[in-house]
């Protein structure tokens, strides 16, 4: 079995789809898919579902969907395998498992992947870094379980796996950075400044792609929007760290060469106290 996660939910065993239309079904095979192995409590399902207005019917109506799902694992495992789709998707005490290998769903490769990146990130292996975070944030098919109905469970997950995606992301760019990719980074960068507006790793590592590539004023730019926008939505100065970055700019400190030595640290972090 095979089960994608990190875009729309796909989830195949011998090439032939599992996914129910119904929307109901669907949340509990995306709830079940991200915890591989692990038993997941009736509770747990139930609220995702119907959140804390359980209808009366809501066990006899759980225990329908999961049919429903055992009768798509059937049909596509083939008659040659009775019985086979209690196995992998089985009943425990108080609640239910697919019991798969972890690699089999999309987000376990993610997570090994990016945790690769972040330990040859620390470890100033930028190029490994950089590869492996890439290798990562490519699994990802566009939002986590965008066609997926989310109920309070599975939004939790999703808000976590898209910080995650950010963050990985921030990282790689890091990572570039490091490698004097400066040049390359400036139309990713100008795009994710504008989906994340407040966001100040972000404008950090888009002034500094600037600033290395002769574009001293842009970078000055970036700094002057972004400081409008949170004064502005939050009556709040830029961070001390972005505030030294904006100094160093201004005064052309050397420290802002990519040839002035391996740093280890984020480039949001360049100027922390």
């Amino acid at each position: 079995m095979e089960i994608q996660v990190l875009g729309p939910l796909c989830a195949a065993v011998n090439g032939d789809s599992i996914v129910p239309t119904a929307g109901k079904p669907r949340q509990v095979l995306a709830l079940l898919a991200l915890y591989p192995g692990r038993v997941v409590p009736v509770s747990t399902l139930m609220e995702e579902i119907w959140g804390t207005d359980l209808p009366q019917s809501a066990m006899t109506t759980l225990q329908t969907y999961i049919m429903q799902l055992r009768r798509c694992l059937g049909t596509a495992m083939g008659p040659g395998a009775p019985g086979a789709a209690k196995n992998v998707l089985a009943t425990r005490h108080g609640g239910y498992l697919l019991q798969i290998p972890p690699e089999s769903v999309d987000v376990h490769t993610y997570e090994r992947l990016a945790a690769e990146g972040q330990e040859a990130f620390d470890e100033g292996d930028d190029e490994r870094a950089a590869r492996s975070f890439r290798q990562a944030l490519a699994l990802w098919q566009g939002p986590a379980l965008v066609d997926v109905r989310l109920g309070p469970v599975l939004g939790i997950e999703v808000t976590r796996l898209e910080e995650s995606k950010l963050v990985t992301t921030e990282r790689r760019i890091d990572a570039d950075l490091r490698l004097g990719r400066h040049a390359e980074l400036i139309a990713e960068l100008t795009d994710l400044i504008a989906r994340h507006p407040q966001h100040e790793g972000l404008h950090a590592q888009a002034m500094v792609a600037l600033y290395r590539s002769g574009r001293q004023a842009s970078a000055l730019d970036v700094y002057r929007k972004l400081r409008e926008g949170l004064i502005e939505e939050l009556g709040v100065e830029p961070s001390p760290q972005l505030q030294r970055l904006h100094q160093a700019m201004l005064s052309v400190d050397p420290a802002l060469d990519v040839m002035a030595g391996p740093r280890r640290g984020s480039t949001f972090d360049r100027y922390a106290a």
